[in-house]
């Protein structure tokens, strides 16, 4: 039996492995240590990336905006080791409402890489910090898989700083709190993503290692979430695409009946990873709920 137990585990760090290698040079290493620094990240989108200096080191951020945060304003979290990219096609749909925000939490994407892997209390003290450096004294915030783990932590630890949240596909579902079944759901699911989403992956599972991307497997994992969402005071909307195999219905219900403020939306034919492969959808969902209006 315990032969058999390490199957599932074996297989995981198998593919951690193949999706990495050992942690690659950080890019935020030899940046100016400036408030914020600009760039572009492609010709073709309004999105730029933002540098900008905490306490700890720099944290890279995706932003629609050139200036100080005007209200409203959404901020993006990124899910289970990949980093802010994936969430630009929401991005660029949200920022004719409001001001957007994407950052890499401390160890993932462009941002610093501590030595040691943060835990969730960290992560959401980190991006606490980032929010009040960066000068977002309160906002919307919205996340995908394993960064609605890190928003729900946020809401107890900085009720202060939320307006409403959007968790989209919210990890771990109880019943399937194990290496196996887990595996076996992202392998189904990712025949049903679009396959540039794969390459995003890849490269970002490369630049956080080995070792973080399995410690931060093992951190969501061990993280009992359905026992924090009931002192969760903000309002809340799960959002959970139709064709979801990570999150089923059943979690996706009472996750939602868990919220004292909670909703749940369905959205038809999509899968995990809404705001990478069904943006537009994503959008038109979430944008009642956070009364965004266009200016």
């Amino acid at each position: 039996q315990r032969a058999a137990a390490r199957v599932p585990e074996l297989a995981v760090k198998r593919a951690v492995t193949a999706l990495t290698n050992p942690a690659a040079k950080n890019p935020a290493a030899g940046k100016s240590c400036e408030a914020a620094r600009f760039e572009e990240i492609d010709d073709s989108s309004k999105i730029i990336s933002r540098w900008t200096k905490t306490s700890a080191g720099l944290i890279h951020s995706l932003t629609s905006s050139h200036g100080p945060p005007v209200p409203p304003v959404v901020v993006l979290i990124h899910g289970l080791v990949i980093s802010s990219r994936y969430m630009v096609p929401t991005a660029e749909q949200l920022m004719q409402l409001c001001d957007v925000y994407a950052p890499d939490l401390p160890g993932y994407g462009k941002s610093y890489k501590p030595r040691r892997v943060l835990n969730l209390p960290e992560l959401a003290d980190a991006l606490a910090e980032w929010m009040e450096t960066i000068g977002i004294a309160k906002a919307h915030l919205v996340a995908n898989s394993f960064g609605c783990q890190i928003l729900v932590e946020f809401a107890l630890r900085h009720p202060q700083r939320v307006d409403r949240l959007v968790l989209q596909g919210p990890t771990v579902d109880p019943e399937a709190r194990s290496l196996g079944r887990q595996l076996l759901r992202l392998i189904i699911n990712s025949r049903r993503e679009q396959p540039a989403l794969g390459r995003i992956t890849r490269a970002d599972y490369r630049a956080a290692g080995v070792r973080r991307a399995w410690a931060t497997i093992k951190m969501a994992l061990a993280d009992p979430i359905e026992q924090k969402l009931p002192h969760v005071q903000a309002r809340a909307l799960v959002v959970r695409g139709e064709k979801d195999p990570i999150v089923p219905q059943s979690w996706a219900e009472r996750a939602a009946q868990l919220l004292p403020h909670g909703e749940l939306c369905v959205i038809p034919g999509a899968a995990h990873t809404l705001n990478y492969s069904a943006p537009r959808q994503l959008v038109t969902a979430i944008r009642p709920f956070l009364q965004l209006v266009e200016p």
